[in-house]
């Protein structure tokens, strides 16, 4: 069984979700629970530390973002639409969170979250992970003072 922690951030995000989203995002918990990296879809792709980590689609636009500080515990990061809506879109504030924005020219690629032959997934230290919960903690307050509140 793999610990599953929520930032902050992504608890108010969930709490917004409702119906057929609601049910979506609690089944990807028990999922991620039990298989870990292998209930994720793809690994961001960009600058340090995108590669870490690892995206689900839920339903629809919705998305999740989680990084794993080791192979038995993971951080759901934020829960969120992906569109165009740049005050809403769960990309745009998981680059304003890693403080890094990939590059218009750069490809997108979804490799796997997890490794091919040991089935283990990106990681992410402490120290990173530690970063990331305070940036959106960050995030968030700021959102809330301001318009496009994304959690």
């Amino acid at each position: 069984m793999i610990e599953v922690f929520e930032t902050h951030t992504a608890s108010t995000q969930a709490a917004g979700l409702r119906g057929r989203a609601r049910v979506a995002y609690d089944r990807f918990l028990d999922e991620l629970a039990h298989s870990g990296c292998a209930a994720l879809g793809y690994r961001v792709t960009g600058p340090e530390p995108l590669p870490r980590l690892c995206v689900k689609h839920l339903r629809g636009a919705d998305r999740v973002v989680v990084a794993f500080p080791s192979p038995r515990s993971v951080w759901v990061l934020l829960v969120g639409p992906h569109d165009d809506d740049p005050g809403r879109n769960l990309y745009d504030v998981l680059y304003e969170m890693a403080g890094v924005r990939p590059k218009l020219s750069e490809k997108r690629m979804k490799p796997p979250c997890c490794s091919d032959d040991t089935r283990t997934p990106p990681l992410a230290d402490d120290d990173l992970i530690d970063d990331l919960v305070q940036r959106a903690r960050a995030l968030a307050r700021a959102r809330r003072r301001g318009p496009g509140d994304l959690g």
